[in-house]
């Protein structure tokens, strides 16, 4: 995955900077694995027979889903980029992979699909992380 957004990030006409490159690839990616892990995990718990103990952690990986499509999003436009804007969402989007990865852990012994979610929250959060920390 990181090899498509590598080359659109490398074939945008205003380019973008060579030492933030790679931790923006692997963070955009993380992005998009996340909100589809924890779409597919919150799909999952649905199916589950006890739903109604799993009410928090379907909440929490759809809002982190949402959050972490629109950080892929937001962070794949490269044109007139804002760090006010960015820097925010980024942060955003660490905080609701931590809270995510929490609850997901919390049922990681008896829902497989928890544990798959947990990690890639705990790889979007690290990505997320990385790149608010690479320079600007």
């Amino acid at each position: 995955m990181t090899h498509h957004i590598s080359a659109m990030l490398n074939s945008h006409p205003q380019g973008v900077d060579a030492a933030r490159k790679e931790s923006l690839a692997e963070c955009i990616a993380a992005c998009f694995e996340c909100s589809q892990a924890c779409t597919a995990c919150a799909d999952a718990c649905l199916g589950e027979k006890m739903v109604a103990d799993l009410a928090a952690c379907i909440r929490t990986d759809l809002d982190c889903a949402d959050i972490c499509a629109a950080t892929g999003n937001i962070l794949t436009r490269q044109t007139a980029t804002n760090t006010a804007i960015t820097r925010p969402v980024l942060e955003a989007c660490r905080a609701a992979c931590a809270v995510s990865a929490d609850e997901c852990e919390q049922h990681s012994d008896m829902h497989e699909h928890c544990r798959i979610c947990a990690e890639a929250c705990r790889r979007c959060e690290a990505a997320c992380t990385a790149l608010l920390s690479a320079p600007a």
